[in-house]
């Protein structure tokens, strides 16, 4: 076997010697980065094995490189918005500002009180099974699983839900009327 390294062929690891442990040693006291400590052994050395080196040798105490004692100035943000004013301006805000005007008054819906469907209210034609459910039926499970009864609702689902109305609205619930039912 020959010494020369064959193009296309990866690099050969060199063993982590005495010389190579203590210039690991200087280096890392130095304050470099397993990066640069890497790159300056060489030898097909990576990052990751500096620092499995360093971790194994239990090395610590890393000297801080000095900072720049002068703040760095802060580049002024551009508004988001161009055109708008931002909440910051000195300019108040007026009547004609489109931020301001009411919103039209939206009516909340009305919440209905649902009202469970039980097994004895769908006549036994209208029982719809595991195997018939599709998109255009409720899927809303009705009684004990395991009993022979056990069906889904199957009236039509409200509009891309799941459920008819009735249980949509026993599924889907505001959080405040959910904690108000439980409390």
């Amino acid at each position: 076997m020959s010494d020369e390294q064959l193009p296309g062929e990866p690099p050969q690891k060199l063993p982590w010697t005495d010389d190579r442990v203590e210039a690991l040693k200087k280096m890392w006291a130095e304050g470099l980065s397993a990066s640069q400590i890497a790159a300056k052994l060489a030898g097909g050395v990576t990052r990751n094995a500096v620092i499995g080196k360093v971790h194994r040798m239990g090395l610590s105490g890393r000297v801080t490189r000095a900072r720049v004692s002068t703040p760095r100035t802060r580049k002024t943000r551009e508004p988001s918005h161009p055109g708008r004013a931002s909440s910051s301006s000195s300019t108040p805000r007026t009547a004609g500002n489109n931020a301001l005007k009411p919103l039209a008054s939206v009516k909340p819906e009305p919440i209905l009180e649902p009202v469970p469907i039980h097994i004895a209210d769908i006549p036994v034609g209208e029982r719809v099974t595991i195997l018939m459910l599709s998109d255009k039926t409720c899927r809303w499970p009705i009684g004990d699983p395991g009993s022979e009864e056990f069906c889904f609702c199957g009236k039509a689902p409200k509009e891309g839900a799941p459920y008819c109305a009735g249980h949509a609205a026993l599924a889907y619930q505001p959080q405040r009327d959910r904690s108000r039912r439980t409390g």
